[in-house]
């Protein structure tokens, strides 16, 4: 009977196997207690007694198999992410770190992790293995547990990173010292009839105008998150990787570590602003928020986005194309908040003053493009900064050209005076001074057009050949010189009084000449100009004798007053003494009010007449005063040259004066 049924059944030896097999199959499903095992057992034998010798699964509950034992395992571990999902959910219990006790993260990652195999088992099986019914079901339940898991550590990345951010102050110390900024005030720019509207442009003495700050060559490096924390980042994103989450792991990543750039930003004096916003802003306030975008593009590109690079090294390992795309996401919003305004600048209305901080600023962005070339690979955020850097550039250069109108196209007619230094050349020199200290940018942008070159050789009567052997800088430097003596010359032409008009053109040409020789112009412009302009510093000098001593001296010559000095005519002798104290008188009068700043020409000025004057003056007087004594002589010798001499100390101080015991004859 027995040996029927195992034929019926069996159908072979291949049959022997498969009644072996699914009697197995039978008691391991149904996991009976031993008891019903047993009976299950004794009722199979009885079709077939090879049945009875499967005494394995009668011991189920002592001697497990392996698939049970990771059936249990995948239990234990499914309670563990249940266990937390549902503490973490419960509105009157604050749900707490896995890093903070009493949770125990190894526990957790280690429950994850058994899952993680689990979903990897189903995942390689071949294709024509079949999970069955019962695989599906548990299949299903890993892929819930795997959810509850992952939203559990999405909550965890973002918790840890934010707790563990550096905070953004602690950036501040890699921010450069800032110098006051540079004011003029030239009424935004505008140069009008009013000579006070140029503002004496504040002397930055042997230093630059700007400090350049950290060198983007500068190895320094600020921890962004905290080292501590490195490990449970770490451990976190490992297993949202593995477990195919890479999209929310990148999106909650780069979130918090955008905004955490971001509020550096801030703490780096730059505001998130519009290009209108940008563009209603004072110059004042303005010049202070380009200063600080400076500064903080050197501190972004050198500190922050180096650390967030060594950051996402460091969480990322090998995991290249997910470690360049977190990267950029991260970098995007902080580079692009700088691109934005480095862009409302570029299209800002252009006056004189905004050129130097345009220039650090065009400055900044390139020396720091091949860095953040290095680091972003997002060809957008490359060429969005391309872009801008060449805006700036192109400001700069209509800057500079905005300011080349004002002083070719400013036409006050109101005369300083005293025939000081005009506010102009004041307002010129010490921007070009400022100018040099930008010679490498300025070189690279600008070229001089034909029509310059036209103008400097027939308007301002230059040698065009002068220009080739200067930089392009040095070119347009020379250009606004000429303008700026031309303009001069042209405002001389106000004064009616001749000596005056030389006095004028000698003080500006004397403060040109000053500001090149002793700055990094002479360099510029070369040795030969200032020679040029000291030669022709002399010759306003001697213009200056011969329009306002001429008449005094030909009072003191022989000629005309009649025979030898015997007997000369006394009518004529009193004439020309009185001609000469009324000549002298009057310039003295008129001069003392007249200003030579510089203390050098002013005594070299006094030298100079003290030298034409008293000698003829004494000669005049020894060959002649001896006809004219008596009670009435002081009225016509009314000065020793001891007196004139002391007398033209007082000239050129701009404070009127006059001699008070003068007796002059109205005329």
């Amino acid at each position: 009977m027995a040996a029927t049924t195992t034929t019926n059944l069996g159908g072979g030896a291949g049959g022997d196997d498969r009644v072996l097999a699914t009697a197995q199959q039978i008691l391991k499903s149904l996991k009976a207690p031993k008891e019903d095992r047993e009976d299950m057992l004794l009722i199979f034998s009885t079709f077939d007694n090879r049945l009875s010798g499967i005494t394995d699964l009668i011991n189920g509950d002592d001697s497990k198999s392996s698939d049970d034992e990771d059936l249990d395992r995948f239990e234990a571990a499914e309670k563990v992410i249940l266990v937390d999902a549902s503490i973490s959910t419960q509105p009157s219990r604050q749900s707490t770190s896995l890093f903070d006790p009493p949770n125990d993260p190894v526990e957790y990652f280690t429950a994850v992790d058994e899952i993680i195999q689990w979903m990897e088992h189903f995942s390689i099986a071949p294709p024509h293995q079949s999970t069955g019914r019962t695989g599906q079901i548990i299949l299903d339940r890993a892929e819930n547990a795997i959810q509850l898991a992952m939203s559990r550590l999405e909550d965890e990345l973002r918790h840890v990173l934010i707790c563990n951010t550096i905070p953004p102050d602690a950036v501040s110390r890699y921010s450069t010292n800032r110098r006051s900024s540079l004011s003029f005030n030239s009424h935004d720019g505008a140069i009008d009839d009013n000579s006070e509207s140029f503002g004496e442009v504040s002397d930055p003495g042997s230093h630059r105008f700007h400090e350049r700050g950290v060198s983007l060559g500068d190895d320094l490096f600020v921890d962004l998150v905290r080292p501590e924390s490195i490990l449970n980042l770490k451990d976190i994103i490992d297993r949202m990787v593995r477990s195919g989450y890479e999209r929310e792991c990148l999106q909650v990543y780069s979130s918090v570590r955008r905004d955490a750039l971001v509020e550096c930003l801030g703490i780096l004096g730059v505001e998130k602003m519009s290009i209108e916003d940008v563009q209603k802003v004072v110059w004042k306030s303005l010049d202070e928020k380009m200063k600080n975008w400076v500064q903080a593009v050197k501190v972004v590109v050198v500190v922050l986005l180096s650390g967030e690079k060594k950051l996402c090294d460091s969480l990322f390992g090998e995991l290249d194309d997910l470690k360049e795309i977190c990267f950029n996401e991260t970098a995007k919003g902080c580079v692009m908040q700088l691109l934005n305004f480095g862009e409302a600048i570029a299209i800002c209305k252009r006056s004189p003053e905004k050129l130097f901080r345009i220039l650090d600023m065009y400055e900044a962005l390139r020396d720091a493009l091949p860095d953040l070339q290095d680091m972003v690979s997002d060809e957008f955020v490359i060429t969005e900064a391309k872009g801008v850097l060449r805006g700036l550039g192109e400001a700069a250069k209509g800057t500079f050209t905005e300011f080349e109108n004002c002083i070719r196209n400013e036409t006050s007619r109101k005369p300083v005076l005293t025939g000081d230094v005009h506010p102009l050349p004041r307002y010129v020199m010490n921007y070009l001074k400022l100018l040099v200290d930008y010679g490498d940018a300025m070189d690279s942008l600008l070229e001089i057009s034909e029509e310059d070159i036209y103008r400097f050789k027939n308007d301002l009567g230059g040698d065009d050949s002068q220009l080739e052997t200067l930089s392009p800088l040095g070119r347009q430097i020379l250009l606004l010189m000429s303008e700026l003596e031309y303009n001069l010359d042209e405002k001389s032409k106000l004064y009616e009084d001749i000596a005056l008009q030389q006095v004028f053109l000698m003080n500006n040409l004397y403060y040109l000449v000053r500001k090149v020789k002793d700055s990094d112009l002479r360099a510029v412009l070369g040795d030969d100009w200032v020679r040029k302009r000291r030669g022709q510093v002399r010759q306003y000098a001697t213009g200056y004798l011969r329009a306002s001593w001429s008449k005094a001296l030909s009072c003191l010559k022989d000629e005309g007053i009649g025979g030898s000095s015997n007997n000369a005519s006394r009518m004529a002798l009193k004439e020309r003494f009185k001609n000469f104290n009324a000549c002298f008188e009057d310039i003295y009068r008129i001069q003392t009010a007249w200003k030579v700043p510089d203390d050098q020409l002013r005594e070299e000025m006094r030298i100079n007449i003290s030298e034409k004057v008293i000698p003829a003056y004494r000669s005049f007087m020894g060959r002649f005063s001896s006809q004219l004594e008596g009670r009435h002589a002081g009225k016509y010798i009314k000065y020793t040259p001891e007196d004139l001499e002391t007398y033209l100390l007082h000239l050129f101080e701009g404070s009127p004066a006059v001699l008070h015991h003068i007796r002059r004859k109205s005329t």
